[in-house]
């Protein structure tokens, strides 16, 4: 199973993408997450996309497919995966389709989730909450600007 699940911060995307990772034994690709773990990592492309995520912003669409890329090669995918919030432009859907074309891989649906605003803006609010509860580090992107 090839899934791509769309949707605004806090729609619940990673929550669902847990579900059928536990119920279909596939791979979640959070591009949120792996660019997060770089820039915790210092590495520069981290340095970068920290900046940018920091700001509201999207990172390159190059540095991200790169990531992607890597991904898709490793064996553990042969099951399948979930891509968790990318695309989210126009640009980054088609250089996303060339990529998948080039690897020969074709996706089983596409997924998008819809939340109205407010709601949206009150698990974000609750989310920070319980972040900070916990002792955790705020996502840079837990804000109502972004």
């Amino acid at each position: 199973m090839r899934l791509i699940l769309l949707g605004p911060p806090g729609a619940g995307k990673g929550t669902q993408a847990q579900r059928l990772v536990a119920k279909h034994g596939i791979i979640q690709l959070s591009t949120g997450e792996m660019l997060r773990a770089a820039a915790a990592a210092g590495t520069p492309v981290g340095l970068q996309a920290k900046e940018i995520m920091a700001g509201g912003g999207l990172v390159s669409d190059e540095i991200v497919i790169g990531i992607i890329s890597d991904r898709l090669d490793q064996p553990d995918m042969k099951r399948g995966f979930i891509l968790d919030g990318f695309p989210r432009t126009v640009p980054q859907a088609a250089a996303l389709d060339e990529l998948l074309k080039r690897k020969h891989i074709k996706l089983d649906a596409v997924v998008e989730l819809r939340v109205n605003e407010s709601a949206l803006l009150q698990r974000v609010e609750t989310r920070v909450a319980e972040m900070r509860a916990r002792g955790e580090e705020v996502r840079i992107d837990d804000t109502p600007e972004v």
